[in-house]
């Protein structure tokens, strides 16, 4: 005989995953938006880009905010801040790239950005496969990529740069494949820290791929 409270159980976690993930996509979408709203003044107000220290102490300075404000109101409102900051950061990157004539680049890097997405998301709510196993590999390409970026900034080597570049791209998409898989198997029920993941992992796969594409087009 079926068990009710088995099918109860059942029935409580796929209505509780099908709210994470359809709030998760729902922020997602919106902050995508607001971003390049910002990343559209920014461009076209010719603002300069705010430098590395601005920009590390603004990311994790409202990512740690957000972490703690999570569960409340002040969490969506840090999230938008978050976002449209990374947005503004990003005008100045596509003004280069557009006055260099690489127009193109900047839409292959959509193109490829929401392929890896919508390619790495749908085989996780297709299988439903635990990707928790990342974990240590994702700690390993952390280390990897701050000890590349420090490097880097010493050494301002374009080999380097590209590596780290690829490496974003891998850890971005391990991310991805991580975080859908926490929502789908129940590790993860809140949507803000879910969106947050996501929005960063799309940021970073976006910007390397510019980054990847210019070198290889000569538009460096």
């Amino acid at each position: 005989m079926n068990n009710p409270t088995v099918h109860t159980a059942r029935d409580t976690h796929a209505i509780e995953v099908n709210k994470v993930l359809r709030n998760t996509y729902t922020l997602l979408a919106m902050t995508l938006v607001f971003s390049a709203i910002m990343a559209g003044v920014s461009g076209m107000m010719n603002l300069p880009h705010p430098g590395l220290i601005i920009t590390l102490v603004g990311f994790y300075g409202l990512l740690f905010a957000i972490h703690k404000t999570a569960n409340s109101g002040m969490g969506l409102v840090l999230t938008f801040a978050l976002t449209g900051f990374m947005g503004y950061t990003i005008g100045p990157l596509l003004n280069f790239v557009v006055a260099s004539g690489g127009s193109d680049i900047i839409m292959l890097a959509m193109g490829g950005t929401a392929l890896i997405f919508f390619s790495l998301s749908g085989y996780i709510l297709t299988t439903k496969k635990d990707m928790s196993f990342l974990g240590g590999m994702m700690m390993a390409g952390f280390v990897v990529i701050v000890v590349a970026f420090i490097a880097n900034l010493f050494l301002q080597l374009p080999a380097l740069h590209l590596a780290l570049s690829a490496i974003f791209i891998l850890f971005s998409a391990g991310a991805i494949l991580m975080q859908t898989s926490a929502i789908v198997n129940g590790g993860e029920r809140n949507y803000i820290l879910a969106t947050v993941t996501l929005f960063v992992s799309l940021y970073n796969i976006f910007i390397s791929l510019i980054n990847l594409l210019m070198a290889f087009t000569g538009d460096d």
